[in-house]
């Protein structure tokens, strides 16, 4: 009996503690924080959405506070907002971040950046076969070559800081799409994924600068360009990516600044983004030894979790192209007339069109 129980605590209590001490000596980057008062943050994307709620956050918190965007006029505003929320005035710089001697000068005029908050981005979610190449090509320039612009223009001054004892961040915005590719969304989650793996070859580049790398992954927010997505979703996106609701654009600000000041270098923004980052976690660094037990310990599970969700996304797709083939059918049986405006309510793939379109006539 003495055994059994000897059996039991060393199943249940030593190697779990054991595995606890090893991952506390494993992991690196080791632990930091990143203080936010008194420091420059220059923020892209700024001017609306997430970037405007990252810019309100960073003033309340005491920060000097840059922002950067296409419009003038929206960064006016943006500003306006700050200052009356806050009582603190922030600089406003109007460049695209694909241009990079726009984006150079910007940086340069700003000085010295202590955190630098890559949130720029668009996106539009439609079958590649219906993208056009110019729209794919744009999606990648803004979220991942706007990112390499942004960082190349302001590297050489963090890493020459006055006081490189003091840690600084590079923090990149990217979405649960960068995670986890999903129907749809084929040029906006190559761009998302990109980042991760600036991120991850970045980070092993600047750690001996004492330069933290985050990567954000932010779900669904309420912001107006979420409104505006949702217009040319196809039907197949609203099912596969259907969610419970979005976040508010200051709970992602709150999510990023905790993940920021912690040097976390994985910061997932609700519950959903919590499980994707277990189940992607891969070989991204990590600092914290409980988190890294977490991993470990939930890798299984969170694999199995992983293949439940893929197949019920593949399901939803078999189900609804069998749906609108068996459509098809059901008019070629019974010589149905549709007129060119009536056929732009169906979603269907390009040769259900060509047979729609043949009937139709």
């Amino acid at each position: 009996m003495a055994d059994a129980y000897f059996s039991l605590f060393t199943l249940i209590v030593l190697i779990p503690l054991a595995l606890i001490a090893f991952l506390y000596f494993l992991v690196r980057p080791r632990p930091v924080k990143i203080p936010i008062k008194n420091r420059h943050v220059f923020i892209t994307g700024g001017s609306s959405g997430i970037g405007l709620a990252l810019a309100h956050h960073a003033a309340a918190q005491g920060a000097r506070v840059s922002i950067l965007a296409r419009s003038r006029n929206k960064l006016e505003e943006a500003r306006n907002a700050v200052r009356l929320a806050t009582g603190i005035d922030v600089s406003v710089f109007a460049a695209d971040v694909r241009d990079y001697d726009a984006v150079k000068r910007a940086v340069d005029e700003a000085g010295p950046i202590d955190v630098l908050l890559l949130n720029h981005g668009v996106f539009v979610a439609l079958e590649l076969e219906k993208q056009e190449l110019s729209e794919v090509k744009f999606t990648l320039d803004v979220n991942l070559m706007g990112s390499f612009n942004l960082i190349k223009a302001a590297l050489p001054a963090m890493r020459t800081r006055k006081d490189p004892q003091q840690p600084v961040s590079i923090a990149l915005v990217s979405s649960q799409a960068g995670q986890v590719g999903i129907y749809g969304y084929a040029a906006y989650s190559a761009s998302k994924f990109g980042l991760r793996g600036l991120a991850e070859a970045l980070q092993q580049e600047v750690i001996a600068d004492n330069i933290h790398v985050s990567l954000i992954f932010p779900p669904d927010t309420d912001t107006p360009g979420f409104a505006e997505e949702n217009k040319r979703k196809p039907e197949l996106t609203k099912i596969i990516a259907s969610s419970s609701g979005a976040m508010k654009p200051e709970e992602v600000a709150q999510k990023t600044f905790d993940g920021i000041k912690s040097g976390s270098f994985i910061i997932p923004c609700n519950l959903e983004g919590i499980a994707l980052s277990l189940a992607t976690a891969g070989l991204s660094p990590q600092r914290s030894f409980l988190m890294a037990t977490v991993e470990v310990l939930a890798a299984g599970i969170l694999r199995i979790a992983g293949l439940c969700f893929q197949w019920t996304w593949y399901t939803s797709i078999e189900k609804w192209h069998n749906q609108r083939k068996a459509f098809v059918e059901l008019m070629i049986s019974t010589s149905s007339r549709f007129t060119s405006k009536e056929l732009k309510h169906f979603e269907l793939g390009p040769c259900f069109r060509r047979l729609v379109a043949d009937i139709a006539t």
